[in-house]
């Protein structure tokens, strides 16, 4: 008789056989708990830190009695500046860096896959193009009456603009090249626009005022930023997630993503218009941040591989301890003068770029 059989293993007192694949499938779950897991705990520890730095002398026990106090967990004995400087103004900064950080860095994933371009990013849709239009209508030339802030102007230019884009890209074919050449398109109308407001219009000082908000800028953000866009990311990443599987189809080309069932046009809008949204949202609170959407994907995928279920949440977590760790070295680096988040990220990315490139051109 056969002692391989499960009840003979039974009898013998001896371990069953594992399930085919099932070691596989234990280290691939293990390895998304230490990812996820890691990640987080690196993203708490990024926030308590980054908080911690600049002129004002701060713990990070101070740090976690003035969150608990305004939690509703305990009373804090810091004083009301000590506790302003913390609740009021480094930590919802050092907050929405983060939501910006995860957000580019969702839409910079979808938009690759979507595109079967590992060089699109967020702004492939000329949405922060337009989002600066409406900044600058409304800062310089006073669209609203006062009435609209600068926040709102930048949103309702991004949707502009991407109405724009999908109008060109339907009229043009609705294909995948469509798009991004839509959104080329998009871009420089845009960009001519705020140009030539800009210059026939804003004194020095808006002029200047302008451009550090074009170059990316979290100064000076409040509550109602962070939980707008915190509110927005949650529902597009839940979106995003919801679409991983197609977005593993997408990476086989459209045709293949057909021939598995999926509704290529239907998956594309939607796809689109979350990331369109979500970008819009944190550009009108942020300004345009380049490259954390371009760049950070690609580090994602050599730690956790293309499967977008485990890649869309690893890429979140990675851009939002990006953008902490780059905005506190924003605001430090030149005290008592800001530099533009933009600059840094760009000074950072542009290198990666450079890596990005060489590798495409390597496999193709």
């Amino acid at each position: 008789m056969s002692t391989d059989t499960p009840a003979a293993r039974e009898r013998s007192g001896a371990p069953p056989l594992a399930a085919p694949g099932g070691g596989r499938a234990h280290s691939a779950r293990a390895l998304a708990v230490l990812l996820w897991g890691g990640g987080l705990a690196v993203l708490a520890a990024s926030v308590a830190l980054a908080v911690t730095i600049g002129p004002a002398r701060i713990s990070v026990p101070d740090v976690w009695s003035a969150v608990a106090a305004h939690l509703g967990f305990g009373a804090s004995e810091l004083s009301p500046i000590r506790d302003g400087i913390i609740w009021n103004l480094r930590m919802p900064r050092t907050l929405l860096a983060a939501v910006c950080g995860a957000g580019l860095a969702v839409c910079g994933t979808v938009m690759q896959s979507l595109l079967r371009n590992p060089l699109a990013d967020p702004f492939v849709l000329g949405v922060s193009s337009g989002a600066s239009t409406g900044a600058v209508l409304v800062v310089v030339l006073g669209v609203g009456g006062g009435a609209v802030s600068l926040s709102a102007g930048a949103f309702a230019g991004a949707v502009c603009s991407f109405a724009l884009v999908l109008l060109l890209s339907h009229t043009l074919g609705g294909t995948t090249d469509r798009v991004v050449l839509s959104g080329v398109a998009a871009m420089q109308l845009f960009s001519a626009l705020t140009s030539f407001v800009v210059m026939t219009s804003a004194d020095a000082e808006q002029t200047r005022g302008v451009l550090f908000w074009l170059l990316g800028s979290l100064s000076g953000v409040g509550w109602s930023e962070v939980a707008f866009c915190s509110a927005v990311l949650a529902v597009c990443l839940v979106v995003c997630l919801a679409h991983a599987r197609t977005l593993d189809a997408f990476a086989f080309g459209q045709d293949a993503a057909a021939a598995l069932g999926v509704d290529v046009a239907r998956t594309r809008i939607v796809l689109l218009c979350v990331t369109a949204l979500l970008t819009a949202a944190l550009v009108s609170a942020a300004g345009a941040i380049g490259f954390v959407g371009l760049v950070l994907p690609h580090a994602a995928r050599a730690l956790c591989g293309s499967g977008h279920r485990r890649l869309l949440p690893v890429t979140a977590l990675a851009g939002a301890v990006f953008l902490v760790w780059v905005d506190t070295l924003a605001r430090t680096v030149l005290d008592p003068q800001e530099v533009p988040v933009g600059v840094v990220t760009a000074l950072i990315g542009v290198p990666a770029f450079v890596l990005v490139l060489h590798r495409t051109r390597r496999t193709t």
